[in-house]
């Protein structure tokens, strides 16, 4: 498997969990308002963690892998755009894996 999609997946693993988790504890807080003492450290944490640190880390994993692999730039305007959809980073991974290596990943 090449570094840079080996890199990809990496950042589009954690950044996609650290989103979802704060997707999930933003959405509890809206479901119940008491839960916000306990929940608005694991939002702070977790929306340091992927919009300071993660985001820009999973950026450049996606620009890497639109330059080796010569992708479309729309591909890299989605890539993009699934750092901030819940879920969606996990999907396009997986589109990914599938249109650059057939066969399965190589050991």
């Amino acid at each position: 498997m090449d570094a840079a999609f080996r890199r990809y997946r990496i950042m589009s693993f954690v950044t996609g969990t650290t989103l979802l988790t704060l997707f999930a504890a933003l959405l509890l807080h809206q479901v119940d308002l008491s839960l916000w003492k306990h929940l608005s450290i694991v939002v702070r944490i977790d929306g340091i963690a992927h919009g300071i640190v993660m985001y820009p880390l999973y950026m450049i994993a996606s620009f890497q892998m639109v330059l080796k692999f010569r992708l479309p730039l729309a591909l890299l305007l989605l890539m993009l755009i699934a750092g901030f959809l819940p879920g969606v980073a996990f999907y396009l991974e997986h589109r990914l894996r599938l249109k650059l290596y057939p066969q399965g990943l190589p050991k």
